[in-house]
């Protein structure tokens, strides 16, 4: 059995639909005979063929948003158009700032339960069931909603392989945005976006992760210049992000990004439990560590045992030499 309708809420990464996005979109398309995405602003045109490739029949934009909070006018055009009879049997977000903030104030709006952390989502006779990792994705747990919908689900990034289909150019149509309360008099004063001279961690297909078997910040260095030998990205255990060494949008594990690269090198790192979540999805996982029992050799397709300091600058030689 499938549902009638599922809205997915389309997030873009510049000019383009955000990798999630066309997860979600992918994931969708098994689930219901009709699927729709959901965009904050009025540049829905924009994105039109590139979601309708992936299945999407219809845009519903919300307009111009500059200078509000994303949240609060999506959460409350999702709102009035459930309240009118017009809204989905779910909808699907991806697990990011704009998507948790618009799924958790809808959840309120609506008094509808949200299910978190999904990795999975299948439909179970006339309800929907999402799946969950639990401690630390040792195991999974699957949750079944049964109030009425619109069922809300919050999906981790690189659940789904994102698959185009032959789907035409999505049509756009105009949401209407309900009272937004006393939320709606907040805005945006100023935005900053982490500069990278890479691609991002959650995209990259080589990930080079430091953790604290480097020693010291100034260490992180030798990660980020393989990192960009690679062609990839640097990315960080929690341990190192939180003593201060690098930022948090450098963080792979529970509590930061999620990455399936071709190729993830973990240096100096012990392979925690909240790491692992983040990374052992990768395709090929080399570790570097002078611990032979360290944990992240349980995972590892190639173990290296031995001092960081010494394997990564023979590492960075040979890479220069080739």
């Amino acid at each position: 059995m499938t549902l009638d309708t599922i809205w997915v809420y389309a997030e873009a990464d510049g000019d383009k639909p955000s990798t999630t996005t066309l997860e979600l979109l992918t994931k969708a398309r098994d689930l219901a005979d009709t699927v729709c995405c959901v965009m904050a602003g009025d540049n829905g045109d924009d994105f039109a063929e590139a979601l309708g490739s992936y299945g999407a029949e219809t845009i519903y934009q919300t307009g111009d948003l500059e200078g509000s909070l994303v949240g609060v006018p999506v959460a409350s055009a999702i709102a009035e158009a459930v309240d009118a009879g017009d809204g989905p049997d779910a909808i699907l977000f991806g697990t990011s700032y704009d998507g948790r903030d618009i799924a958790a104030r809808l959840s309120v709006k609506l008094d509808r339960t949200v299910i978190t952390n999904v990795v999975d989502v299948e439909v179970d006779g006339d309800s929907v069931v999402g799946t969950e990792p639990i401690f630390g994705g040792a195991t999974e747990i699957k949750t079944k909603f049964t109030g009425e919908g619109p069922y809300i689900l919050l999906v981790r990034p690189k659940s789904f392989a994102p698959e185009p289909s032959d789907g035409a150019e999505a049509d756009v149509e105009d949401l209407d945005v309900g009272d937004l309360g006393n939320s709606g008099g907040a805005t945006v004063v100023n935005v900053h976006a982490a500069e990278s001279d890479g691609p991002r961690l959650d995209e990259a297909e080589v990930v080079v992760s430091g953790g604290r078997g480097l020693g010291e910040s100034e260490k992180f260095d030798m990660i980020e210049t393989l990192a960009k030998n690679l062609k990839g990205a640097a990315g960080a255990s929690r341990a190192i992000v939180d003593a201060g060494w690098v930022p948090y949008s450098y963080q792979v594990g529970q509590t930061g990004k999620v990455v399936k690269p071709t190729v993830y090198i973990a240096a100096g790192i012990s392979g925690a439990t909240q790491h692992l979540v983040g990374m052992k999805g990768s395709k090929n996982i080399i570790a570097i560590n002078k611990d032979a029992e360290a944990p992240i050799f349980g995972v590892a397709d190639l173990g290296i045992v031995g001092d960081v300091h010494s394997v990564v600058p023979k590492l960075l030689e040979a890479l220069a030499n080739r």
